[in-house]
């Protein structure tokens, strides 16, 4: 029996994005699965902390030490002085694992696991706000990659990444992919929900998706300019039955947003685009069963949650052929070149226009989310820790 510490640090503001997801979805199955080890969460937070975490007391194995120091003050004891230990602060623990890069300080009776989700602050530094990029610096993610016993790369282009840029033993690293929420499926097309929600956000009858945060990464200027060219070729050739396909962008805004909102602005269509700042975690598989495609086409991704998802509620994807995305949607969606706005429209067009390609596309989609399991993720977890 081991005792596994756990920082959870980034669920201390309550919020969904990427890397929280996975640490819920993560952290739930791990103890619904492990019958033998024992584990203490540590989660720091000055003043009242955001996040729910009641469901731990399901799990009889699982323990909370939650501490109330001001954050900068615990980075900078963490980044300048390596102390205090986390081990120790959790009363000792044979690993410790992090489920994202953080400043943290470790004795060496513990052995830290991390897992990297990407290197695009690396990759694409521009696409980070100066002080996302200074965390980054004196975060220093290399030295984590040397302080790891074992690093978790939730795809092997991250692995790869890592490999290539910091030179890390590949021997230290494992694979070990995200899963799918069980909440994202087909809905039925009765269900009064559906109506609700659409009603809710104000969602038009037919409309092509994108779901996630509105930033430069995500490429969203070329899914407007894609969108142009559909508007475009609907006049031209007269396709009534494209007529009707409005654009939704839905997502909370982040670093260098008003580029994108300005695309939206000088657009011939832009009343035929409408811009959601925030849908609500319950209400996304019904958005996603709602929408008539969903369109992802970032420049880059370490996982990338949103067209697994998407796959998952019947709805056929369009995304880019770059990083982990292949990995993650296989033949399950069309891939593009996310530099050619060409493309993306050409891949609407067909999918909007052909109603066997269109249903072959959301089958292989649903296929392919079957590869995608939170406890298959646990399980290799606890094999790589014995």
């Amino acid at each position: 029996m081991a005792r596994i510490g756990i920082d959870a640090r980034c669920l201390a503001e309550g919020r969904k994005t990427g890397v929280e997801e996975y640490t819920l979805n993560f952290l739930k199955h791990l103890f619904e699965i492990d019958k033998k080890n024992k584990y203490v969460i540590f989660l720091n937070s000055f003043g009242s902390s955001h996040t729910d975490l009641d469901w731990i007391q399901n799990f009889p194995r699982v323990s909370l030490k939650k501490f109330g120091y001001p954050n900068k003050l615990l980075n900078f004891l963490f980044w300048y002085a390596d102390w205090p230990k986390i081990d120790r602060m959790l009363g000792g623990v044979n690993y410790l694992f992090m489920p994202n890069i953080i400043f943290g300080a470790v004795s060496k009776n513990a052995k830290l696991i991390t897992t990297f989700h990407d290197l695009s602050f690396v990759r694409y530094p521009e696409t980070f706000s100066w002080k996302r990029r200074l965390w980054h610096i004196f975060v220093n993610a290399k030295k984590i990659t040397q302080k790891s016993k074992k690093i978790i790369t939730v795809s092997g282009s991250t692995k790869n990444d890592l490999i290539s840029i910091y030179g890390t033993d590949q021997r230290k690293i494992e694979v070990i992919q995200s899963g799918i929420s069980e909440k994202f499926r087909v809905i039925d097309r009765n269900d009064g929900k559906l109506l609700e929600i659409k009603q809710k956000y104000g969602l038009p009858y037919k409309f092509i998706l994108y779901l996630g945060t509105i930033e430069p990464r995500k490429n969203i200027t070329e899914i407007i300019r894609a969108y142009n060219q559909l508007q475009k070729f609907v006049s031209h050739e007269k396709m009534e039955s494209l007529a009707g396909y409005k654009l939704v962008i839905a997502g909370s805004s982040g670093w260098l947003s008003e580029k994108i909102f300005a695309e939206i602005k000088k657009s011939k269509n832009k009343e035929r685009i409408q811009v959601i700042d925030f849908i609500k975690d319950e209400d996304k598989e019904y958005v996603f069963n709602l929408a008539s495609l969903f369109i992802y086409p970032s420049f880059f991704e370490g996982f990338g949650f949103p067209p697994l998802e998407a796959m998952s509620c019947g709805v056929p994807v369009i995304t880019s052929h770059s990083s982990s995305l292949p990995e993650v949607v296989g033949r399950g969606g069309i891939m593009i070149d996310p530099n050619k706005p060409d493309e993306i429209f050409e891949a609407m067009k067909e999918i909007l226009t052909n109603a066997e390609f269109k249903n072959n596309l959301i089958q292989k989609g649903l296929q392919q989310t079957q590869k995608f399991d939170w406890n298959d993720s646990a399980r290799k977890f606890l094999k790589m820790i014995t």
